[in-house]
């Protein structure tokens, strides 16, 4: 067994690592530009929608307010008549990625601190590269990919969108898997 404490150089870097991918991904490929259409009229769109003050959330629309609701007739028309939509609605102004980027970084750590723990569990000082590679990648492909796919089960998520993202996740995990294979404790 391998205490995560003794694990952190292995999950920081491996952080790190997983931060500079994901940025040349979203920043030099680019293949997730086609992850989000753009509304027809879309001026008129969003100036239709800023007379309603929304807060920034979560919506749907049209949104039932009970599940018995979502049965009844008039429920049932407005479906039929949409548009039907899951909406997030953010702060408006410019757009800031520092506390976004943040946040991927700390959700990076917090992939590799589970990956360590379970690799850890299983695995003690000394382990073969590909022993732990395997626990480890398991582990972090499932904290950052599994769950995607959720998305496009339950909110319509485009399927191609979902799967690029995936693919990510797959990467980051073998990222993860090797730095903690490379840095096992002897």
């Amino acid at each position: 067994m391998v205490p995560v404490m003794s694990l952190w150089i292995p999950i920081l870097i491996a952080a790190v690592f997983v931060f500079v991918a994901s940025s040349i991904i979203h920043m030099v490929l680019r293949y997730h530009n086609s992850d989000f259409g753009k509304v027809p009229s879309e001026d008129a769109v969003m100036d239709a929608l800023r007379g309603f003050d929304i807060r920034p959330g979560d919506y749907v629309i049209p949104c039932p307010g009970t599940s018995k609701e979502m049965s009844s007739p008039e429920f049932i028309e407005k479906m039929k008549k949409g548009p039907v939509a899951f909406m997030t609605v953010m702060e408006s102004g410019p757009p800031s990625m520092g506390k976004s980027l943040t946040l991927w970084f700390l959700y990076s750590i917090v992939v590799g601190i589970f990956a360590a723990y379970i690799s850890g569990r299983a695995l003690g000082p000394g382990a073969h590269y590909l022993a732990v590679f395997r626990f480890v990648g398991s582990s972090a492909f499932l904290g950052y990919a599994l769950a995607l796919l959720q998305s496009s089960i339950w909110y319509h998520r485009a399927w191609s969108s979902t799967i690029k993202s995936v693919v990510d996740g797959f990467v980051y995990a073998l990222l993860t898997a090797g730095v903690f294979g490379w840095l096992w404790p002897a």
